[in-house]
């Protein structure tokens, strides 16, 4: 028997599917910047990331500075975004490796330009503009007084100018609609007073969905920043989910089995007793590898059948209930999220189960093993080129434009 006794499978074939998907609907010279913050959404961002570079995507967007070097270890060479803030102590190590930084505030780049200057390296700077997130990024009224900084700054290069949409169902939300509508009101402010500002990106996966650089604002943006839909767990409300496929899988094995009359109580607190004689089976997985302990509800896989969690969660243990699945024994795999046979469980079935959502499921579950399979065969074309006009990277600001 194997002895690994939980763990996750990552299908990188399925990622290269859904990566297909996103360029579909990014369009024709519109660069993909994937976000792997997190490890990939517990997916394995150094795995996803080289996989990604052989599907042809062009940039990486990541949390933090440490995010960013871990991928540059790992030989990514690509452009990577600090999408977040980076403290003082992590400036230096980011400019030495090339990575570009999230810009939010005047002080920031003033004291980026004289680190810049101080090692001789130029600091490459995305303009984060809050249009209504309301976390990180400069208001609106101040975005044009940062951006001339920067330009005038020596030191900074100017990557690009970017947002984040509050709502989680993109633009088929009013507030979504109203962002977006804030920031290109800008960008072309910028572009009227002959200001070039590089990658021009705020379509994350649910903007990208709902039309966001293709039907709204088209040819505004030269950049969309996907997550969640890379890995195939866009909610089913935005258009075209479906067509994406779930890139992860959660396993664990049996490693107990007990037959139980009626009326006894199972897990903690005997929340859970038996309403009839039945047979329990032990999964080698509980909080402690990072499921979430409100789990209610939810059901596994055996055999390819049904099988409903039972009592509560344990830190190592879950427990299932078997009665009618014949033949089920300790050494069988259980599936937690993923398919068996002809019937699957989503990452999204077990966030409503704990009424939570996808993303923290994934993240949560950094503690088990991964294994990562496909990805042999690469059937997707490289990036289209970009439009003319367009800076290939960040940087190539015209000279003229630091007057």
């Amino acid at each position: 028997m194997d002895a690994v006794r939980a763990w996750r499978e990552v299908d990188l074939d399925a990622l290269s599917a859904n990566l297909a998907v996103i360029r579909e609907h990014a369009g024709p010279g519109i660069r993909v910047m994937l976000v792997v913050k997190q490890d990939a959404y517990g997916h394995g961002a150094v795995a996803v990331a080289h996989h990604a570079v052989r599907c042809g995507v062009g940039a990486f967007g990541v949390g933090t500075s440490h995010e960013a070097l871990e991928l540059r270890a790992a030989g990514i060479r690509s452009p990577i975004l600090v999408l977040g803030t980076v403290v003082e102590e992590e400036l230096p190590a980011c400019l030495r490796h090339q990575i570009h930084l999230g810009l939010h505030t005047t002080g920031r780049a003033r004291s980026l330009a004289k680190l810049a200057r101080r090692l001789g390296l130029p600091a490459r700077v995305h303009l984060n503009i809050d249009t209504g997130m309301g976390r990180l990024g400069v208001p609106p009224r101040l975005a044009g007084e940062l951006l001339e900084i920067v330009l005038r700054e020596e030191g900074l290069e100017l990557g690009g100018v970017m947002s984040h949409l509050a709502p989680t169902e993109g633009l088929l939300d009013p507030f979504g609609v109203e962002q977006a509508e804030r920031f290109a009101s800008l960008v072309n402010g910028f572009a009227a007073r002959g200001l070039s500002v590089g990658w021009i990106h705020m379509a994350n996966s649910a903007g990208l969905f709902t039309g966001l650089g293709r039907t709204a604002h088209p040819g505004l943006f030269n950049t969309v920043r996907p997550g969640i839909a890379a890995y195939g767990a866009l909610p089913l409300i935005l258009p075209d989910a479906r067509r994406l496929t779930p890139v992860l899988s959660l396993r664990s094995r049996v490693v107990f089995m007990k037959n139980i009359p009626e009326g006894t109580p199972v897990g903690y607190g005997s929340t859970w007793r038996a309403r009839q004689a039945t047979r329990i089976a032990t999964l080698a997985i509980g909080y402690g590898h990072g499921l979430p302990w409100r789990l209610h509800g939810a059901e596994v896989l055996i055999r390819g059948r049904r099988a409903p969690l039972i009592g509560r969660l344990s830190m190592d243990y879950a427990t299932v209930d078997v009665g009618h699945l014949p033949g089920v024994q300790v050494g069988d795999v259980a599936t937690l999220i993923g398919r068996d046979g002809d019937d699957a469980l989503t990452l999204a079935d077990m966030a409503r189960a704990a009424s939570t959502i996808p993303y923290e499921i994934g993240c949560a579950l950094c503690r088990l093993p991964r294994i990562h399979r496909g990805g042999e065969e690469v059937c997707i074309p490289a990036q289209p080129p970009l439009a003319r006009g367009i800076p290939a990277e960040p940087g190539q600001v015209p000279r003229n434009a630091r007057s």
